[in-house]
């Protein structure tokens, strides 16, 4: 029988959750650490937890309540039209496209990039142009959405205020230019989590201030995907403009009290190209057990793997990381067996696959990469999860379609 709650509590401190559910406060505090729950501070500077959130993680690891599936979510077409900058091969573009937005122009430099759209999507208008060479002009009042996910760069503060002159040179600088240009009724702008503290917080501050200067009224949230149903702990910072001339609200996703785990995202995923590892490296990672890493090592054999990362300090807890099969992915990088950023497969002693990294990203297993290994690999790992972006797009149809009530 699934462990039953007090219905009428909904948020609880960690020693009131342990007493109701037989816990202790470090299993809690563990869960919260390896990202399975959420826990936010109460005014009385105690961690608060969301009851129901505990006794489903409980009732998951007891077996006693069923994993939920994989899925990649998917809604009808609306009339809502979308262009996308730095769009990549197309996590947050086909996420969109799944919520029921019409792409109208999807802008990427890279060639690998490009060849995946094209080949997944011919009826999609990809150019492979820098968007510096791009006049937005035509498409003025013509998009509802802007959105695009600008690497971070560093601006001039000297006159932080001026407008572009802050920006002018960097690709959030292009990003803003389209914005202005095109007039859409909502701006997106998706970056890393990094945002939020580069350059002590001044460069989210300039991007901020600049919608504010283009016409629009700007908000932002940092959302985790494991718990908007992406097998994944990866964090995006997602920034919303509204055009300051429109009575609309702007809604971000909300966070489901459930994750998907490896298991489920890795079931029957069909076989494809993937590294390998050297031989001594394999014989290394064989001693990994499932959610292990190198502290799991015997002491001569993390000397001899680690080298002079042995002697420093920090967790390196990515290094000679095997995933667990129980929990969401770790965050994938550009490729699954670099040093500091191991992602060997939880069970099989290699390097996840092509396909199995897709998965993480939600990506459908139709869904084709071009390129050589190394560049599949570093597409989807730039990628935006596509069920993250899905969720992301049903919102800013909804905040479209309150405007129309």
């Amino acid at each position: 029988m699934a462990t039953k709650v007090n219905s009428q509590l909904t948020e609880v401190t960690i020693y009131q959750a342990a007493e109701i559910l037989g816990l202790s406060p470090d299993i809690i505090r563990r869960w919260e650490k390896k990202q399975l729950i959420r826990g936010k501070p109460s005014p009385q500077h105690q961690r608060l937890f969301d009851l129901q959130e505990l006794s489903r993680v409980q009732n998951k690891y007891l077996g006693k309540e069923p994993n939920p599936p994989f899925q990649v979510f998917k809604n009808q077409e609306t009339e809502y039209s979308i262009i996308e900058l730095f769009s990549g091969c197309g996590g947050m573009a086909l996420g969109f496209e799944n919520a029921g937005l019409q792409n109208r122009l999807l802008v990427e430099i890279d060639k690998d990039c490009i060849a995946t759209l094209q080949k997944n999507r011919p009826n999609w208008q990809a150019i492979h142009q820098s968007v510096s060479e791009i006049d937005f002009k035509p498409y003025k009042n013509q998009i509802d959405i802007v959105a695009g996910g600008s690497p971070c760069q560093s601006f001039s503060y000297a006159g932080l205020g001026k407008g572009f002159d802050d920006i002018r040179g960097t690709l959030f600088f292009e990003l803003a230019r389209s914005i202005a240009e095109i007039q859409p009724k909502i701006a997106v702008v998706e970056n890393v989590r990094g945002l939020i503290q580069h350059d002590g917080g001044k460069t989210l501050k300039v991007m901020l201030k600049t919608l504010e200067n283009l016409g629009y009224k700007p908000a932002y949230k940092l959302l985790k995907s494991q718990f908007l149903d992406v097998p994944q702990k990866r964090e995006r910072i997602i920034i919303i403009g509204v055009r300051q001339d429109l009575k609309m609200p702007i809604i971000f996703p909300q966070e489901k009290n459930y994750t998907i785990s490896l298991r489920e995202a890795l079931k029957n995923c069909p076989p494809s190209i993937g590294y390998k590892y050297a031989a001594r490296k394999q014989q290394i990672m064989e001693l990994i057990p499932p959610g292990g890493y190198w502290r799991d090592l015997p002491i001569e054999i993390q000397k001899e793997y680690m080298q002079k990362s042995f002697y420093l300090g920090g967790g390196k807890t990515g290094m000679a990381r095997r995933l667990s099969w129980d929990e969401p992915s770790l965050t994938i990088t550009c490729s699954p067996c670099q040093k500091q950023t191991e992602r060997c497969h939880p069970e099989e002693t290699r390097p996840l696959t092509v396909r199995e990294y897709a998965r993480i990203q939600t990506f459908p297993d139709e869904w084709e990469f071009a390129g050589s290994l190394s560049s599949q690999y570093k597409q989807i790992g730039n990628a935006v999860p596509v069920n993250l972006a899905y969720h992301l797009g049903r919102c800013l149809i909804k905040m479209l379609q309150v405007r129309g009530e």
